[in-house]
């Protein structure tokens, strides 16, 4: 090959091999990645549970197992909403969160450990943080489990990476407040006991070495017989804020008014 030859060649190959190295580092990007999380009691819940995401770009399959929540409202499946909490330091709150002494960590005073909502854990329809209140679409009851596949927007996405994503799992069993806290009502809802909105589980989400999701393959929604049964129950009650009062109607679908408490949950954390 004369000089001339070899110096036309030489660019070629380099572009080639920048090809090459381009298109591993995108299929590397569009595989699969797992991630996990035990959930911890907080607020003395006494509950337990797990988590498990499966993310191949910015599709999230999650399965969810709780167990030893809070059972029931006014005779109902208690409606838990949770969250996949996003930009704070990505840990659970300690004990000494609790800045008013009331004996609760509420929901704002946990927000500096696990941040803002970055993703509702909802069972159906929207995942933004505008679902964040919607009770409709919680898990429901002491039991429950949760399977669904939903596309993830790009900050929880950042934040699990970082190792930084926090599940946290709402609803507290009044009776279990201290006697203080059990007068008390919602930082975010004031027409709600401050019991209903505060943490009951949380968990920081950290890169599994695990290759499979443990259970099978995810369907959507909560799925199991548990919740079946609950959900089965719970359209009798509407809950719905309003007008300085909380509102029990027959017949309707559990469903919680939130252009006001998303608003405050979403100026409360990020002070």
């Amino acid at each position: 090959m004369n000089k001339k030859s070899a110096l036309l060649v030489a660019p070629v190959l380099a572009l080639a091999a920048m090809s090459f190295s381009g298109g591993a580092a995108m299929a590397a990007d569009t595989g699969t990645t797992s991630f996990e999380a035990n959930l911890g009691a907080v607020n003395g819940s006494n509950a337990t549970g797990s988590v498990w995401i499966n993310l191949t770009g910015d599709q999230a399959t999650v399965t969810e197992n709780v167990s030893g929540l809070a059972a029931t409202f006014d005779g109902k499946a208690y409606p838990h909403v949770q969250h996949i909490h996003i930009e704070g330091a990505g840990t659970c709150p300690a004990p000494s969160a609790d800045t008013s002494g009331d004996g609760v960590i509420s929901t704002t005073e946990g927000g500096p450990a696990y941040g803002k909502i970055g993703t509702t854990l909802s069972t159906s329809g929207d995942t933004s943080d505008k679902a964040a209140l919607d009770l409709a679409v919680g898990g429901m009851g002491a039991s429950y489990k949760y399977e669904r596949t939903f596309t993830m927007n790009a900050a929880t996405v950042a934040s699990l990476k970082a190792g930084k994503a926090v599940v946290v799992v709402h609803g507290l069993d009044p009776a279990t407040l201290p006697a203080a806290a059990q007068k008390e009502k919602s930082e975010l809802a004031p027409t709600l006991p401050l019991a209903a909105t505060s943490p009951a589980l949380c968990g920081t989400l950290l890169e599994s070495q695990m290759a499979a999701m443990p259970g099978g393959a995810p369907g959507t929604g909560v799925t199991t017989a548990v919740a079946a049964t609950n959900a089965s129950t719970s359209p009798g009650v509407a809950w719905f804020v309003g007008g300085g009062a909380i509102v029990l109607a027959a017949g309707g679908a559990l469903a919680l008014g939130r252009k006001k408490t998303v608003a405050a949950h979403k100026s409360t954390v990020s002070q």
